[in-house]
């Protein structure tokens, strides 16, 4: 992921990057196990609003999938607005016009419709 400017964070996405900071594997204590060259280093990412680690940027923050899409928003070409709840979602492919909970929900719903039709004709 190739960033030419540091996103800063609003205080809601800070707090959850905060709790995030805790599942990066550098993370010891309030430390970072990379910085620490002999005597320790606060975590830079635990006290700052920008995404500076490039380490929690790449491997820690795409585990919440909201708060990196709201940090790092895809091209509005590859965005689209979900035709049942109107959410905008990010399409696998060309042709999807639901996002994955409303086509799951549509799905069953046609499943439901075509049981109780065939059981009609029995």
């Amino acid at each position: 992921m190739v960033v030419s400017e540091i996103p800063h964070m609003t205080y809601q996405q800070y707090r959850t990057a905060r709790r995030l900071v805790h599942e990066c594997c550098n993370y010891d204590c309030g430390n970072c196990l990379l910085l620490d060259n002999g005597e320790e280093c606060v975590c830079p990412q635990s006290i700052t609003y920008s995404l500076i680690c490039k380490w929690f940027r790449a491997a820690v923050l795409p585990l919440d999938a909201d708060l990196c899409a709201a940090l790092f928003p895809l091209p509005a070409v590859r965005r689209r607005r979900c035709r049942e709840c109107g959410r905008s979602f990010a399409p696998p492919r060309h042709n999807t016009i639901y996002c994955s909970a409303c086509a799951a929900e549509r799905a069953k719903r046609s499943k439901r419709a075509w049981v109780r039709k065939n059981r009609a004709d029995v």
